[in-house]
């Protein structure tokens, strides 16, 4: 399985699926979870409410409406919103049940933000590091294709730096890597 750490908006990232920064109420406010609903439209959120609750580390799938890709996996890395911060448990469940729902639905690129580690507080690059475990120690059985993005300049060294990659591929404005 490929792994690139990139950098970019994940609403404009292109996919079989993209990975939401969810709290286990699945309700889509800030962060990755409102830029992803920003750009799939109202809808996503509805669907998302009626799958949830969620337990801590789990995770449900959306259609991806307006993204350009097929669906949407809402990872469950944080307790309800304001109800407490992701742990490295929560963060490593999370990405486990991520990449295993991507499987079950037959995917093969995914792209993922650093779970647990924007308004969940989780730190970034011990975050990034427990995903590197994990994309590490998975068998995938369809995904051949994993890119871990970063938004800012700043969460794109950390998370680059955490997961031992070395300089990897810059995004285009239509949020294909370069290669």
């Amino acid at each position: 399985m490929e792994f690139d750490v990139v950098q970019g908006d994940i609403a404009a990232q292109s996919a079989d699926a993209l990975v939401n920064a969810a709290g286990t109420s699945l309700e889509m406010g800030s962060g990755v979870a409102g830029a992803l609903r920003r750009e799939a439209g109202e809808e996503i959120n509805r669907e998302a409410m009626e799958k949830g609750p969620v337990d801590l580390g789990e995770a449900a799938v959306t259609d991806a409406y307006d993204l350009d890709a097929e669906y949407v996996i809402h990872a469950a890395a944080m307790p309800h919103y304001g109800d407490g911060q992701a742990t490295a448990e929560s963060v490593r469940e999370a990405t486990r049940n991520a990449f295993e729902t991507a499987d079950d639905l037959d995917c093969r690129s995914l792209v993922l933000p650093a779970l647990g580690c924007g308004v969940a507080g989780f730190d970034v690059a011990e975050g990034a590091a427990i995903i590197a475990e994990v994309i590490d120690d998975y068998e995938p059985e369809t995904l051949e294709d994993v890119r871990l993005i970063a938004y800012s300049d700043e969460e794109y060294d950390e998370i680059r730096a955490a997961t031992g990659r070395a300089e990897t591929s810059e995004m285009t404005d239509a949020g294909e890597a370069d290669r």
